[in-house]
C-alpha cells in the first residue's frame, strides 16, 4: 500500500515509474543483460520507497511495523497457521 498522504497527481506518476521499470525487468531478464537488471532492480526499489511501500513507516498512529516479518513472528502467527496451504500464497 502507498503512503495515502501523497498527492494523487505524484502518486500516480510514481507507479507509473514502477510499471515502467518492472517492464525494464523483463526486458533485462529477457536479453539476458545483468546490468539492466541490476539497473532496472534498483528502480523499483527506489520508487517503491519513493511511493511508501519500503523503508521507514509512514503511519502515525503508533502501531508497530510487522513488514518484512516472518509471520510466525508475528501477533499473526496464530491466525496464519489455521490458512490452507493454498490460502497462503
Amino acid at each position: 500500500m502507498s503512503n495515502p498522504a501523497l498527492p494523487e497527481k505524484l502518486r500516480q506518476e510514481l507507479v507509473e515509474r514502477l510499471m515502467n521499470a518492472r517492464r525494464q525487468i523483463a526486458a533485462a531478464k529477457k536479453a539476458h543483460n545483468a546490468g539492466a537488471k541490476r539497473s532496472a532492480r534498483a528502480a523499483v526499489d527506489e520508487t517503491k520507497r519513493l511511493l511508501g511501500e519500503r523503508g521507514p513507516v509512514w503511519w502515525t498512529d503508533g502501531a508497530p511495523n510487522f513488514n518484512r516479518r516472518l509471520v510466525a513472528n508475528t501477533p499473526y502467527a496464530e491466525w496464519h497457521a489455521t490458512l490452507l496451504p493454498s490460502d497462503s500464497t
